[in-house]
């Protein structure tokens, strides 16, 4: 791989592509994806052959369009049918090199080969040889923790593994390692800085923090400005999709967009015909990647819609650019950084025998995620009867969608009708 160096840069032969070469590239890649994943996962053959289309019908990504779009409540339910990998996986059993787990669940076979290209993402934001960074992603079941360890190392900075949660910790490791760098969601610095206060520490003073990349929940403009204005530290944003194996747009420091990421080939489609639109036009993201061959999925809908912009970059990149996330095409949303589905939430909530109807409020208070629970009782229950089915669903929750409610709610008879919608958003982005 070519690199050529800049200042707090790194830019690879397939970040500064023309638009022939770039096409070029992902014609052969897709081809090649497509016959492999073809052979080796039936569930990619049975998908193809239902469609009445041969792997040598699809030779440009126009040709996309012709194969339906796979959801996550599709991998769910085929991974229940055909445990444990539902015949996406398209490497053999004894070759897989760890299993990521994400809500569902669903199981992700890799076959470890290494991800230079993902330190892309950390180059663009400044990370380099001589950085310090916190990496605050877990690292247990879901893959984002090894992943960006591994990335961050590729840009020669050291990391620490610090995981989620343990404020005082994660303030005190800063503050002793003289970390310059955090890696995590922007509502988890933001609770790590305020906790550094609480403690008596002068963040700007007292700690070394000059940059932070964040994906999982949207960077909200007024967080971005407290960040860079008050605490003086250079923010990146990514987005990242779990059952795709990465992050698949990432910012420069234009921060005008987040570059597509040239290991997949991104669409963004309707929602409900599939068909590709148009730069500028708002749609649903759909993902294939073209650089992971142990996982056949081909055409993954993501349920994020965004559009995306053809413009050039001033920083020299010439992939086209993610216009940021504009909200959910279907009934999911992501909460803290987790993706909270209808379908598990009703699971939950109406196996418990009082349940008789149920409705989720996802709400925003002080930079972080609340997500909410309103129950309607079939019969009356008592206070402590209330109490104990609180704790069991709030428990249920957590260990099916890992995301714990803030609240739950048993409100009156009729609140909630079978019209309303399963979960509401109501966050804004200011």
């Amino acid at each position: 791989m070519a690199v050529k160096k800049k200042p707090d840069e790194f830019f690879d032969d397939l970040e500064t592509m023309s638009s022939e070469a770039r096409e070029k590239y992902q014609n052969e890649k897709l081809a090649q994806t497509v016959a492999h994943a073809y052979s080796q996962a039936p569930a990619v053959k049975e998908l193809f052959d239902r469609a009445g289309i041969s792997p040598e019908g699809i030779r440009t990504v126009r040709d996309l369009q012709r194969l339906p779009i796979t959801r996550k409540t599709d991998l769910i339910e085929r991974q229940k049918a055909s445990s444990p990998y539902g015949g996406f996986s398209a490497i053999p059993p004894e070759d897989i090199d760890r299993v990521f787990i994400s809500p569902g669940p669903v199981y992700e076979p890799v076959q470890h080969e290494g991800i230079r290209w993902f330190a892309k993402a950390f180059w663009a934001a400044g990370f380099q040889k001589g950085d310090v960074v916190v990496n605050t992603f877990t690292y247990h079941l879901s893959p984002a923790g090894i992943l960006f360890h591994e990335a961050i190392r590729d840009c020669g900075a050291t990391v620490v593994p610090t995981g989620t949660g343990n404020t005082d910790i994660q303030v005190q490791t800063m503050h002793h390692l003289k970390a310059t760098g955090f890696i995590g969601t922007p509502s988890f610095l933001m609770t790590v800085l305020k906790r550094a206060e609480e403690m008596g520490y002068n963040v700007k003073k007292d700690l070394c923090l000059k940059r932070a990349w964040f994906t999982g929940e949207m960077l909200a403009p007024s967080l971005r400005e407290t960040f860079e204005k008050d605490y003086e530290i250079d923010t990146y944003q990514a987005y990242a999709v779990t059952e795709s194996g990465g992050a698949l747009a990432y910012e420069c420091r234009e921060k005008a967009g987040m570059h597509l990421m040239d290991e997949y080939f991104i669409e963004i489609v309707d929602p409900e015909t599939g068909r590709q639109l148009g730069p500028g036009e708002v749609g649903e993201i759909v993902v294939t990647p073209l650089h992971n061959r142990n996982w056949g999925l081909i055409r993954f809908g993501t349920g994020d819609l965004s559009s995306y912009t053809t413009e050039p970059c001033p920083c020299g990149r010439t992939a086209h650019r993610l216009t940021g996330i504009l909200g959910r095409a279907g009934d999911a949303v992501k909460v803290r950084g987790m993706f909270v589905v209808a379908r598990q939430v009703e699971q939950v909530c109406l196996s418990s025998a009082p349940v008789a109807r149920f409705q989720v409020a996802v709400t925003r208070r002080e930079q972080r995620d609340e997500m909410n629970l309103k129950v309607e009782l079939k019969h009356e229950l008592s206070s402590e009867e209330k109490q104990k089915l609180a704790g069991e669903l709030s428990q249920n929750l957590q260990n099916i969608c890992r995301v714990k409610p803030d609240r739950i709610d048993f409100v009156s008879t009729g609140t909630i009708s079978e019209e309303q919608p399963k979960i509401v958003d109501e966050r804004t982005w200011e």
